[in-house]
């Protein structure tokens, strides 16, 4: 669902070659003026961000002790959203008091990333390019969010959010399953009726839970307990105990 764009490979832990796979790039730097134009091609996303945000949220209180009354329970932190796109995850992670690095394969998706965050008078970093060059170590939360399923080695990425997270850190990762729900309903559907950009989805390349543990533990992680992201008529999108269609987990330096 997300329209951002981390697309690298290369040994974990190790800076790798030129890694971007310039098709992904493009398409979502192509659409990088419509980000934060929550009617635009993103609408799927901003709807997702709250149901995203209130994982995170819990998850950050859970791992690092804060009060869920704290509006700034990342104070003193440091963040990584890798896939950053425009930023609509950089911006509360910074809010929350975090000092945030954004990444993105896409330029253009980093200029207006920060254009946006200027206008809020938010300070953040970002970075376009392979986030495997960036020498980026020590981050007490990195998230990568509807990411993972638009890489080229989707191991050796891991090995690299592995690589920048500090040794008592959270990471938050989420995708959609690869499902016959998921392909009917966020690749077929979306794509038909508009709701996601055509071309946004490869549905052969969504890892399963089972596939995302492993690829983790190669990385040296400890994934959480998966959560679903389900979608009813009632509901719209939220949280849930149905993995089917897209699941966000937490994981740890093993």
């Amino acid at each position: 669902m997300d329209n951002a764009t981390a697309t690298m490979t290369g040994a974990p832990g190790t800076a790798g070659g030129a890694t971007i796979d310039p098709k992904e790039a493009a398409h979502f730097g192509a659409l990088a003026a419509e980000w934060w134009d929550p009617n635009g091609s993103s609408a799927m996303l901003h709807r997702l961000n709250p149901v995203r945000l209130a994982f995170i949220r819990e998850a950050i209180d859970a791992h690092f002790g804060s009060e869920s009354r704290n509006l700034r329970p990342l104070s003193g932190k440091r963040a990584l959203d890798a896939g950053c796109g425009a930023g609509l995850l950089c911006e509360p992670l910074s809010r929350m008091g975090a000092a945030v690095t954004g990444v993105d394969a896409a330029p253009e998706n980093i200029a207006a990333a920060r254009s946006h965050a200027r206008a809020m008078g938010l300070d953040i970093d970002y970075r376009a390019g392979e986030l495997g060059s960036l020498g980026l170590t020590g981050m007490d939360l990195v998230c990568s969010l509807e990411v993972i399923e638009h890489v080229t080695d989707k191991a050796a990425f891991l090995g690299h959010l592995a690589g920048a997270l500090a040794p008592d850190g959270l990471m938050i990762l989420s995708c959609p399953n690869r499902t016959v729900p998921s392909r009917l309903l966020l690749v077929e559907a979306a794509e038909r009726l508009g709701k996601v950009p055509r071309g946004t989805h490869d549905w052969s390349q969504f890892p399963t839970p089972d596939e995302l543990r492993e690829l983790a533990e190669g990385a040296g992680l400890v994934l959480g307990q998966p959560r679903g992201i389900a979608w009813s008529p009632v509901k719209g999108l939220h949280l849930s105990e149905d993995l089917s269609l897209n699941y966000i987990v937490t994981a740890r330096l093993g």
